[in-house]
């Protein structure tokens, strides 16, 4: 049965409908894996086949959207030494912070459990020699965009920043003119959270900022190339970006876009699927490209992505790390590619005809999925958190008008020095 310590009032609980089980030795475990898009119902539709094949039942815990929110509620759990959740759905970045209360997975299902992933993956996943998750999809941030409404004005899917915001502001007044008053010409994820950190980093990297923290931990947002890219953001927000962008996560942004009420759209690959649905306003009128560049750089998207890892505190180890491995088993991924455009993270399948066929642009932007921008979660081990807080927050600050770019960086510097000093 389900724990009540913490859970009962930190998270609801729904039970995924399975086959009951008589058998002595089956196993009740917790999972949570997700509720953004069409995320949770993929995932009920995995545990329902793993379900019906071993006997065992799972319960879904529902967690909170937010990533940042999420691991602190993972925090608060796993620091109890809690069992209530004994499979977490983990960011890419999480693996270091929650190393040391996850199971090493090749202790149970072998030294060869992630043969045929992303090596890039399972080197992020593996802390210590312990492989404390198993890569389950991988992500890299997009330009989604109206083929229809470009292909009206005569345009090409822009390359760099610029020219997205020209062609979307050319786009939006000459659709509002002609009586379309809620068009904007780009939503993106404004909330000053863990999503902003991403789409700041991309603008940043991108204009040839760097990244923040570089691979030997020294600090270099403090430059002027930073400072710009953010005040070219700032500059969208009530021009071709709504004020409530700066509220935004991923799935605000894509009710806009997806609504028919914005030419530009930066988000995940999950939004492709949704946005290919029947009841789309867009259906058949999205493309999808690389992200723009500044003048001066190179389009950069974040790597993102999510692994499934099992809870040292978990009372079923064995069950729970064989439920991860069929979840994140090429099946599954193979599934979830062509079902809901979860790009996999076993290279393989980016080869399969029946993927491509569902999810064209998998083939024509590998290399985007492959080279994408991580965040500096390796370098600043422990204090990730802290450095991507202070981040997202600078960054909100210059979108909100309440300080420009230079400031911002040269403020985050300090901060960031801080943080360092203290125990980097």
């Amino acid at each position: 049965m389900l724990k009540k310590s913490l859970i009962t009032s930190a998270i609801a609980l729904s039970s995924i409908a399975g086959t009951a089980t008589t058998q002595a030795q089956a196993a009740e475990l917790t999972i949570s894996c997700g509720a953004v898009g069409a995320e949770l119902a993929l995932c009920e539709e995995g545990v329902k086949a793993w379900e019906d094949k071993t006997g065992h039942t799972v319960n879904i815990v529902s967690t909170p959207n937010s990533s940042t929110e999420r691991l602190s509620l993972y925090q608060q759990i796993l620091s109890a030494q809690s069992s209530d959740i004994d499979v977490m759905q983990i960011d890419v970045v999480w693996p270091g912070l929650l190393a040391n209360h996850l199971l090493d997975l090749k202790k149970v299902l072998g030294e060869d459990a992630a043969a045929g992933h992303f090596e890039t993956i399972v080197a992020n996943n593996t802390i210590d020699d312990r492989l404390v998750a198993m890569p389950w999809f991988t992500d890299a941030g997009v330009l989604y965009y109206r083929k229809d409404l470009l292909e009206k004005y005569g345009h090409e899917a822009p390359e760099t920043w610029e020219e997205m915001t020209a062609i979307a502001e050319e786009i939006q007044d000459a659709e509002r003119a002609a009586g379309n008053e809620r068009i904007w010409g780009y939503v993106f994820q404004g909330r000053a959270y863990e999503g902003l950190t991403c789409n700041a980093l991309e603008w940043v990297a991108s204009n040839g900022g760097g990244t923040i923290v570089d691979a030997d931990g020294e600090i270099t947002i403090d430059n002027p190339k930073a400072a710009e890219a953010l005040d070219l953001a700032a500059s969208w927000i009530g021009d071709i970006s709504p004020e409530g962008a700066l509220n935004y996560t991923e799935e605000e942004a894509r009710g806009v876009f997806q609504s028919g009420n914005a030419v530009f759209m930066r988000n995940w690959p999950y939004a492709w699927s949704l946005a290919q649905s029947e009841d789309s306003d867009v259906r058949n009128k999205v493309g999808v490209v690389k992200l723009p560049h500044g003048a001066d750089g190179e389009s950069a998207a974040t790597l993102g992505g999510w692994n499934l890892a099992v809870s040292k505190y978990t009372e079923s180890p064995e069950v729970a790390a064989e439920l991860v491995a069929f979840l994140t088993g090429e099946a599954e991924q193979k599934r979830r590619a062509i079902q809901g455009a979860y790009n996999p993270t076993i290279a393989s399948l980016y080869d399969d005809e029946e993927v491509l066929a569902a999810v064209p642009f998998f083939g024509t932007l590998y290399d985007t999925f492959t080279n994408a921008v991580a965040r500096p979660s390796a370098p600043t081990g422990d204090n990730y958190g802290r450095v991507s807080n202070s981040f997202f927050n600078a960054a909100h600050s210059v979108l909100s008008g309440d300080k420009t770019g230079a400031e911002a960086v040269s403020q985050l510097d300090s901060e960031l020095s801080r943080i360092k000093r203290r125990r980097w």
